[in-house]
C-alpha cells in the first residue's frame, strides 16, 4: 500500500474514533487525547520516535514554533482568557458592556459578528478565545442558542485570513507565486466578501429572540456606554497591540492586560489567587495537548508529504487536486500556515508565478484551506468552541456549513468566470 493512502486511512480512522467519543459525551480534551494516541499507534510513531521528532524541532525551527513552547502559551492563553473573564464578571465590568454594546451599536447581530471579525486581527493560534467571553456574555444575555453563538464566534473570527498581512500565509503566498501585494489582496478579498454576505444571511438572521424595548434607564448614555466598552476592551486592544507591535506572546500579553485590569479595577491582591484559580479547567490543557501531539505524529513519520505525493499520483483533474489538496491537508492538521507550506509548491506547477500568475486558482487554493478548517475538528478553534460554549461540536459544523459552501462556490466562480 503507498504510504500516503496508509497516511490518509489512518488519519480518517482517528478522526472517526474522535468524532465517536466526543458524540458519547466524553469531554473534548479526553476524546482529543484519545484520538492522538490512536493515531500514534496507527502510523508507529514509538516514544523515541516522538522524542526524536522533538529534538528535531529544537534543532532546526525557531523556539516559538516548537511543540513544547507552542504547548506553553495556547495553554496560557487559554486559561488565562478565563481569568480575564472571571476579572470581568467580578468587578461587574462584563454585566456592564452588554448594554453599552447595545447604546453604541444598536444591533445585537453587529455586535456578535463584530466582535470576533475585530479580533480575528490577531493571528495566535487560539486567539479565538479572546472574544469569546464577549460573544457568550452578550448572547446569553440576549437569549441566543448557545450552539450559534459558538458558530458565530467561530466563523467571523476567521474571516480577514486570506487577506490580513499579519498572517504568515498571506505574504508566504505573495512570496512563493512573486506577486504584488495589492494583487493578491484584491483578488482573495473575494473569500471574505462572500463569507460575510453569507455569515450574515445564515447566522444572523434567525436564532434571535425578540428583543425587549430598552427603558431609558436600561441602556446607559452614549459617554458613558464608551467608557464601559473601553473598560471592557483595553485588556485585548494591549494583548494585540504587544503581539502585532512588539511581538510579545498573546499569553503574556494577556497576563500583562489582567494585571493592569486588576490593578486599575482595584481590586484587593487577597482576591487575585482566587480569580486565578477561576481560570484552570484541566480540559482546555487536554484539549491543547490532544491537538499538538495529533501534529506531532504527522510530523514524526512526515504524513502530510506522503498524502500530497499519493494524491498527485493519481492523475486528478486540476481545479479538483488545486481545492482538493488544500482542502484535505487543512481538513487532517487543523492549521493554516503548515498546509499553505506544505501544498502551495506542490500547486504551484497548476498556479504559476509572476504576471502569468492564475490567480483565479489560487483563490481556489485558499478557499480549500479555509473550508477545510472550518469543517476539521481537529482545528483548534473550533474545538475550543465548543468547549468554551458547551456547545456539540457536530451543531457547531452544520451552523457554519451553508455559508462556508458558500466561500467555495464563490471560489469556483472565480476560476469559472476569470
Amino acid at each position: 500500500m503507498h504510504p500516503g493512502l496508509l497516511a490518509l486511512l489512518s488519519i480518517l480512522a482517528a478522526l472517526a474514533i474522535f468524532a465517536l467519543l466526543h458524540r458519547y459525551r466524553m469531554k473534548i480534551g479526553r476524546a482529543m487525547v484519545l484520538s492522538a494516541a490512536l493515531l500514534a499507534l496507527l502510523l508507529q510513531v514509538s516514544p523515541g520516535l516522538a522524542w526524536r521528532t522533538l529534538a528535531e524541532e529544537w534543532r532546526n525551527l525557531p523556539t516559538q514554533e516548537t511543540t513544547p513552547f507552542l504547548f506553553a502559551t495556547l495553554t496560557g492563553l487559554v486559561l488565562l482568557v478565563n481569568v480575564l473573564g472571571a476579572a470581568m464578571q467580578e468587578t461587574g465590568v462584563s454585566a456592564r458592556l452588554v448594554p453599552a454594546l447595545r447604546r453604541l451599536f444598536g444591533s445585537r447581530r453587529a455586535v456578535l459578528a463584530g466582535m470576533p471579525l475585530m479580533m480575528g486581527m490577531l493571528p495566535t493560534p487560539g486567539g479565538i478565545m479572546l472574544s469569546a467571553p464577549m460573544v457568550r456574555d452578550l448572547g446569553d444575555a440576549t437569549g441566543v442558542r448557545r450552539d450559534l453563538q459558538a458558530a458565530i464566534n467561530f466563523f467571523f473570527r476567521h474571516q480577514l485570513e486570506a487577506v490580513w498581512p499579519l498572517f504568515p500565509s498571506v505574504p508566504l503566498i505573495q512570496a512563493m507565486l512573486q506577486i504584488p501585494p495589492g494583487r493578491l489582496l484584491v483578488w482573495n478579498l473575494i473569500l471574505p466578501l462572500a463569507g460575510l454576505t453569507a455569515g450574515a444571511f445564515f447566522l444572523l438572521r434567525r436564532g434571535f429572540p425578540a428583543a425587549q424595548p430598552a427603558s431609558a434607564e436600561a441602556l446607559p448614555g452614549r459617554r458613558a456606554a464608551l467608557r464601559d466598552f473601553a473598560h471592557a476592551f483595553w485588556p485585548i486592544l494591549l494583548t494585540v497591540g504587544l503581539y502585532a507591535g512588539c511581538h510579545i506572546p498573546a499569553a503574556l500579553g494577556i497576563l500583562a492586560a489582567i494585571l493592569l485590569f486588576l490593578a486599575a479595577q482595584r481590586v484587593p491582591l487577597a482576591r487575585w489567587g482566587r480569580l486565578f484559580a477561576a481560570g484552570l479547567e484541566a480540559d482546555f490543557v487536554l484539549l491543547i495537548l490532544g491537538a499538538l501531539l495529533y501534529k506531532l505524529n504527522l510530523d514524526a513519520v512526515r504524513a502530510v508529504p506522503e498524502i500530497s505525493a499519493y494524491l498527485e499520483s493519481r492523475h486528478i483533474p486540476a481545479a479538483a487536486l488545486v481545492f482538493g489538496l488544500p482542502f484535505l491537508v487543512a481538513f487532517v492538521t487543523g492549521v493554516t500556515m503548515p498546509t499553505v507550506a506544505m501544498t502551495f509548491p506542490v500547486l504551484k506547477a497548476f498556479l504559476g508565478e509572476g504576471p502569468s500568475a492564475r490567480m483565479d486558482l489560487e483563490v481556489l487554493a485558499f478557499a480549500g484551506v479555509m473550508i477545510g478548517l472550518f469543517l476539521t475538528p481537529v482545528h483548534l478553534c473550533l474545538a475550543l468552541s465548543a468547549s468554551y460554549f458547551e456547545a456539540p461540536l457536530g451543531r457547531i459544523v452544520l451552523r457554519v456549513l451553508p455559508p462556508t459552501l458558500a466561500m467555495a462556490a464563490a471560489a469556483f466562480a472565480a476560476v469559472f468566470f476569470g
